[in-house]
């Protein structure tokens, strides 16, 4: 049976689903196959990238899936050396080809680098002409996000930054909140760093449920009101990750889950010189 998974209301009132599937890290070869597992097991939400390198097969499940094309919700990512605006829409449009759809449903700014106001600009005509639903930026820390929100129109829908049990992001979703920008986490499981998936506590409160670890954390996301996309190439997998919705955690349960913070990224920070140049001059077509 599909599992129906609740919808957010963004910014400018487009509704987005709460728990979405994303398809970073997944060989090209193996993603059409995968996301058309997603779509069957009842994903809506699908989350890809320019920079993934599998936008082509995501556009071939959504094809073969037969899903109507107002059920779904699709989200694919500017990377960096777009060159501005002109760059912007260049790229949007290829990334449209290649899913081979007439609109999206959300278009983020996949990092705080480069001429990200000049794709901003291009994004918003693109949006008023109807070929874009929302937009968005994706691993804003919250002064970048406020300078963008204070010089442009259009205020971004949706902020995709990393959000686990380890980095929590509570600051930045406050902040988020004050200008209506919607938090959307990606690496919610960390990637099993720090043992996530056999932590004492999480175990516990998973115990207590007769659920997996993994769906403690979704379902803590979900509470907290943060979209999250979540990954895995097994079938089994993918339906858990979306069977949240049949249980609630207690307000002790989400302050033990909060305890568990150490502030600090599991992967990389966005402000640190090494990684800025490796992200600045990485060239993806």
């Amino acid at each position: 049976m599909r599992q129906e998974v609740p919808h957010i209301a963004l910014n400018n009132g487009v509704k987005m689903p709460i728990v979405g599937f994303g398809v970073f890290q997944i060989p090209a070869g193996e993603t059409e196959q995968t996301v058309l597992d997603a779509l069957e097991v009842g994903y809506r939400l699908i989350d890809t990238a320019q920079s993934y390198g599998n936008e082509e097969a995501v556009g071939r499940a959504i094809a073969a899936s037969g899903i109507r094309r107002e059920e779904l919700f699709v989200t694919t990512k500017l990377f960096i050396q777009s060159k501005g605006e002109e760059g912007a829409e260049r790229s949007f449009e290829n990334s449209l080809k290649r899913l081979g759809l007439d609109y999206l449903d959300l278009y983020l700014i996949h990092q705080p680098f480069g001429d990200y106001y000049g794709e901003w600009r291009a994004m918003e005509r693109l949006m008023s002409k109807g070929l874009i639903r929302a937009i968005g930026v994706s691993n804003f820390y919250p002064d970048r996000l406020l300078d963008l929100i204070l010089h442009n129109e259009i205020v971004p829908a949706v902020n995709q930054i990393e959000a686990n049990p380890f980095y929590q992001r509570a600051a930045d979703q406050e902040s988020m909140r004050k200008w209506g920008v919607q938090l959307e986490s990606w690496g919610p499981f960390a990637e099993g760093r720090n043992n996530l998936f056999t932590d004492p506590n999480l175990s516990n409160i998973a115990n207590t449920h007769g659920k997996w670890v993994a769906q403690i954390v979704l379902r803590w996301l979900v509470q907290r009101q943060i979209v999250v996309v979540s990954k895995s190439v097994r079938r089994e997998r993918m339906s858990e990750n979306i069977d949240i919705f049949d249980f609630c955690l207690s307000d002790d349960e989400m302050r033990q889950i909060a305890a568990l913070d150490m502030g600090t990224s599991m992967f990389f920070d966005h402000r640190d010189p090494e990684w800025v140049e490796r992200l600045g001059t990485r060239v993806v077509d």
